[in-house]
């Protein structure tokens, strides 16, 4: 009993360090069982035995763990290796369906235009952290999370500890969290107190022993599932959690696999697990974006098997470097990455969205150019400036699959927009401004030349009445016409001739017909424009 009570006392010790789960799909369940084995083996043995022969209890145990470590072979190569489960792998990310893009991702408004990438929220958030006297001393930024905020998205990370030293005299944890604005980056708020009660964050992954927050979660009785992608996210009342998500291997010890979630409020340490259905709405991602690529990755990969992926390559497709967050009509983010042929470099043959909490996944034929080639596009634009294109979004324009991006300049400060069509990255627009920007990107969708036409959207509306006022800008170059008419006098339409080219020819007092995407603004771009009179005129002659 001696013999397997110092070793059942050295796996504690073990596992409440190294936190091995306890699931047949994981190697650390074999190895927990062998280093128990061997262990307690040794131990019968006995340091001061002068002869060489071993009791057979510890024969048996050393037999049983050679046939462990012959069985995680087995399970490591037979059933998981590709060479035999490539089938497995291919269907892991589940159905992929086909689907129109303007019915799933719902067309932009000016603002609500990402404009903040991950390394300009840092940088705005250390700033903050550098506006309160000593507190960089003490704690440091968290790793930054974009999520839908009560509607809005924000970029939002947690104080977290620089240091053992300052955890060991910081036991109470770090003050509040970090939230700043994807779409303004004037909103940057230090939140620390919620309904005037101060935010502490204590569990948190720099933490250690009982406050480790992998270590908290293990504790808390989830030890039999893996444990990854800790995410600081707030719920609309802007209480602080760690949102983890729950997985298993499918394929031998690979194919991981998202299968639930659990909560850890950062303060008061409570812990809630939860199926992928019963997540509380407010959690935005549960399936890591790794997970996403990599089955993504092997889905395209082994379309027709092993050999063909390593081969003949025939129908093989394969995501294109990087995956980001995009929001759907519906209101739910998809992990978004276009796929290429095996070997292409800057063209995709479609993309695909796949829901971050469901995992749902629609493809897209959209053959296009790759996120790196829209970046290369927009910084040659401004080539002479030398600015720095941000990780592409990828938005309904129009009903017009684009990219959009910020330009930075050599300190990071935001100094231009981009728009970028996915189809063909030869056109596009800059600007000062989002809505800038947005203009002449649709002057360029709209002129002569192209073959991409500027779709339906949900948010289309035509109108019909009389011109009222009628003006024009010109700006960098290009002229903007200005109109207002009689039907809708609380708004402004501007737009260039490459719309129509009967805009110059028009006047107060003529009727006219026109089409722009209503988001709610005052100010609009158009889509079409058709001077009535103008037309029955050239009629008539």
């Amino acid at each position: 009993m001696l013999a397997y009570g110092t070793s059942a006392i050295i796996m504690f010790i073990l596992a409440y360090f190294y936190l091995p789960v306890f699931n047949l799909s994981f190697f650390s369940l074999y190895l927990f069982i062998s280093l128990f084995l061997v262990i307690s083996g040794l131990v019968l043995i006995g340091p001061s035995r002068k002869t060489i022969s071993i009791p057979n209890i510890a024969k048996t145990q050393f037999s049983i763990v050679g046939f462990i470590i012959l069985l995680t072979i087995i399970i490591g190569f037979a059933f998981g290796s590709p060479i035999f489960r490539a089938s497995a792998y291919h269907n892991l990310i589940g159905d992929v369906a086909e689907s129109e893009f303007s019915a799933d991702i719902s067309p932009v408004s000016t603002k609500d235009v990402r404009l903040v990438d991950r390394g300009t929220a840092i940088r705005l958030g250390e700033k903050k952290i550098g506006e309160v006297p000593g507190l960089g001393s003490i704690a440091k930024l968290g790793i930054f999370n974009i999520q839908n905020v009560d509607g809005q998205l924000y970029w939002v990370a947690p104080l977290v500890h620089q240091s053992f030293i300052k955890w060991i005299t910081n036991l109470d944890g770090c003050t509040g969290y970090i939230m700043v604005s994807a779409t303004n980056p004037q909103d940057v708020r230090f939140v620390q107190t919620i309904n005037n009660e101060p935010i502490n964050i204590i569990y948190q992954p720099e933490a250690y022993l009982e406050q480790d927050l992998a270590r908290h979660i293990y504790l808390n009785g989830n030890f039999t599932q893996g444990l990854t992608d800790f995410t600081f996210e707030i719920n609309d009342s802007g209480e602080p959690y760690w949102v983890v998500t729950l997985y298993t291997n499918k394929i031998g010890f690979n194919g991981a696999n998202a299968t639930g979630v659990v909560t850890v409020h950062a303060q008061s340490g409570e812990v809630n697990k939860y199926t992928i259905e019963d997540a509380p709405a407010w959690i935005d991602r549960i399936q890591p974006d790794n997970f996403i690529f990599d089955q993504l990755y092997n889905w395209g990969i082994y379309v027709d098997g092993f050999f063909n992926a390593v081969f003949g390559q025939q129908n093989v497709l394969v995501p294109t470097a990087g995956i980001s967050l995009v929001y759907g009509s519906d209101g739910n983010s998809y992990w978004y990455t276009g796929m290429t042929s095996a070997g292409a470099d800057e063209a995709t043959v479609g993309f695909v969205l796949t829901n971050t909490r469901t995992k749902e996944t629609k493809f897209y034929k959209q053959p296009g150019a790759t996120e790196i080639a829209a970046q290369r596009s927009a910084e040659g634009k401004v080539q002479e400036k030398g600015y720095i294109a941000t990780e592409p979004i990828m938005y309904n324009v129009s009903g017009i699959p684009t990219y959009v991006m910020s330009l930075l300049d050599k300190a990071g400060l935001i100094k231009m927009v981009a728009f970028v069509s996915v189809e063909d990255y030869s056109i596009l627009g800059v600007g000062e401004t989002t809505e800038e920007a947005l203009r002449n990107y649709k002057s360029a969708l709209a002129s002569t030349g192209n073959d991409i036409t500027i779709g339906s959207s949900v948010n289309s509306v035509t109108l019909y009445g009389v011109i009222t006022r009628l003006n024009m800008d010109v700006q960098n170059g290009d002229t903007y016409y200005y109109l207002m008419l009689d039907s809708a006098p609380d708004k402004i339409f501007i737009s260039t001739s490459n719309i129509s080219s009967e805009l110059p020819l028009s006047r107060e007092g003529d009727d006219v017909s026109l089409s722009f995407d209503d988001y709610g603004e005052s100010l609009n771009n158009l889509t079409t424009f058709d001077n009535l009179d103008l037309s029955i005129s050239l009629l008539n002659q």
